[in-house]
């Protein structure tokens, strides 16, 4: 029997992408199901998290939905991908909509890009939006085969702040430089988007279908 990978469905991310990227990486046998349903995020044998959107709405979807639980009890036991506000809800905080509580499996922050920011005396638009080198901080099994400075395709106004350096994975520079890839045991979340990344997000993406942690 093959592998069965949820896609968390809560109301607030265009989905489609995301599926269709990894129905094309399966192996036969394999499923990609996209479901709001906790116990089939929880029956499922990875788990990926994508979000957009305010941190407000998206965890007041999340609560909607009944996913806090099933969530965080996936990010702890399963091979688990967040992207986008999959990675910055993991957090316990975020500035954003005057400061918003969010899942509090990681311990640290998200913060808005300060303003105004340039680059060789050129101004830096907030949101960060398009392609953008990743410097990976640590080895890792999704890494595999992904060039050092690869790009990916970015589109967020908040990063996130670790309080533990050692779950940093990947670093990119936006006038700061900020942590956008976060990685502890079965669990892997980046700021950008592998499924619009072209060939080096497939290749993640790939490389998180075969991930055994």
């Amino acid at each position: 029997m093959g592998e069965r990978i949820a896609v968390i469905d809560y109301g607030m991310s265009n989905l489609r992408s995301v599926a269709k990227a990894i129905e094309h990486l399966l192996e036969p046998g394999d499923a990609v199901v996209v479901t709001d349903r906790p116990e089939t995020i929880l029956a499922a044998d990875r788990v990926v998290f994508p979000g957009q959107g305010a941190a407000r709405d998206c965890m007041a979807a999340i609560s909607e939905h009944h996913l806090n639980q099933a969530i965080l009890e996936a990010a702890r036991r399963k091979p688990f991908l967040g992207i986008c506000m999959g990675l910055q809800v993991l957090m316990e905080a975020s500035e954003e909509n005057g400061g918003t509580a969010l899942l509090g499996l990681l311990p640290g922050q998200v913060v808005r890009f300060p303003s105004p920011m340039s680059l060789n005396g050129v101004p830096l638009k907030i949101p960060h939006m398009g392609w953008n080198r990743v410097q990976q901080v640590q080895l890792h099994p999704l890494w595999a085969g992904i060039p050092e400075g690869s790009r990916f395709y970015f589109v967020h106004s908040y990063f996130v702040v670790p309080q533990d350096p050692s779950l940093v994975a990947g670093s990119t520079d936006y006038g700061v430089n900020f942590t956008s890839v976060l990685a502890h045991d079965n669990l892997f979340a980046t700021q950008f988007h592998p499924e619009k990344s072209a060939d080096q997000g497939l290749r993640l993406l790939g490389n998180f279908v075969r991930w055994k942690p």
